[in-house]
């Protein structure tokens, strides 16, 4: 008669099989990575081969801007701007300026000596490159679990529909990655990477309010140091390139074609919604929410880990950013992966598969500007408290010490 196995091993055997739940969780990550994936591929190959493609994306201004820079002229001016993107096939309807700060201008200059079909190549394959970097760092921040979960960080809607767009919020999220990876041992180079997120500094404005508070309680200046160079220098370069160019700027911002532009975020909602003639109502959600950061921070401040703290301040500074278009969303992604490792059950990570099968579809029938896309960002945000509840959250990284 066969001996019955040990208790003990019948239990390890159950606790190690896998659920239904899980084995459908894994199956919809790898289905949606993996079209997402093929669809990214199909695209990167159809770039050049299609005629009016470059110049339907966002990327275009960024090629006109550098355009003008190599000839010394305004970045900023609509006109010309408008004149070249024109000639390349955009709609004679529309224009697209660059409205990146003068600093982000180094970065587009070396596309303005290239044609715009090889420069968007080269651009989409930048831009991937900072997607499949930026998973693969989160993945490690969090120790590489072994589960498969980080797949939907390649499948983000925000992330993708960015890249298709050729936007420079994935070189900001690279950014974010690398000083969460390099702040401890490299502050100054993790002060540098902070440049790629001044790129869009008004998706960071309640990071930004903590970041300057945890870097004076800590004394922590090499990072200061480190952004203030990166800062120094770029500005410096837009100066010498063009003269006047912060007067250009802030021109640009003042133009009733910027500021009358529908922006599909909360903020911008609330504004048309209360004194559509007035600007306050689009700010004043943004400087509540850094109030909030500093509060949640000074709480927190003795024990305080950027990694696992700032998932909350990065979600809430997309909430209530003053203008935040779906594809900046992209900055959500590290969050969203923090909670699928702190999520308690694999049902938790289907939802998220859902939200973003959601977004996926919507982007088929639906355009950018639309107030549909009003729903994105607190869906995230509410899908983060959903799956990681703070006890979760704050034991993944127990074992760090204080940041």
């Amino acid at each position: 008669m066969a001996s019955r196995p040990p208790v003990q091993h019948i239990l390890s055997t159950t606790q190690n099989t896998p659920s239904s739940a899980e084995n459908l969780a894994q199956f919809s990550i790898a289905a949606i990575a993996g079209l997402a994936l093929a669809v990214t591929i199909l695209y990167v190959c159809a770039v050049p081969i299609a005629g009016k493609l470059g110049a339907s994306r966002d990327f275009v201004s960024y090629w006109a801007t550098g355009r003008l820079l190599a000839h010394h002229a305004n970045p900023y001016d609509r006109d010309a701007i408008a004149a070249l993107e024109h000639a390349q096939g955009l709609d004679a309807r529309a224009i697209l300026v660059m409205r990146n700060p003068p600093w982000a201008l180094p970065l587009a200059l070396p596309l303005g000596y290239l044609g715009l079909r090889f420069a968007g190549i080269l651009w989409t394959l930048l831009l991937l490159a900072c997607l499949l970097l930026s998973v693969r760092l989160v993945h490690q921040l969090h120790d590489s679990p072994a589960s498969h979960t980080h797949w939907l960080g390649f499948a983000f809607t925000p992330c993708l529909i960015c890249m298709t767009m050729g936007q420079t919020s994935l070189l900001a999220l690279l950014g974010l990655v690398l000083f969460l990876r390099l702040h401890l041992r490299r502050p100054f180079a993790a002060g540098l990477a902070l440049w790629l997120c001044a790129l869009k500094p008004h998706l960071f404005l309640p990071f930004l309010a903590v970041l300057a508070a945890w870097i004076v309680v800590s004394r922590n200046f090499r990072l200061l140091a480190g952004a203030a160079t990166a800062l120094a220098l770029t500005s410096l370069a837009a100066s010498l390139m063009v003269p006047g160019v912060w007067h250009n700027y802030l021109a640009l911002l003042r133009s009733p074609a910027v500021a009358n532009d529908f922006i599909p975020c909360i903020p911008d909602a609330i504004r048309r919604w209360f004194a559509p003639q007035s600007a306050w109502p689009q700010y004043l959600p943004v400087a509540l929410s850094c109030l909030w950061a500093l509060i949640y921070y000074a709480r927190r401040r003795s024990s305080w880990n950027w990694i696992s703290n700032s998932s909350p301040l990065l979600l809430v500074s997309l909430l209530f950013a003053p203008y935040c278009w779906f594809y900046d969303q992209c900055l959500a992604m590290p969050p969203l992966l923090q909670g699928t490792y702190a999520a308690r059950s694999s049902s938790r990570i289907i939802v998220l598969v859902l939200l973003i099968l959601a977004a996926d579809l919507q982007i088929l029938f639906v355009k950018v500007v639309s107030p549909w896309w009003l729903w994105t960002a607190p869906a995230w945000f509410a899908w983060y408290l959903f799956a990681a509840s703070p006890a979760r959250v704050s034991s993944l990284h127990s074992e760090q010490a204080p940041v």
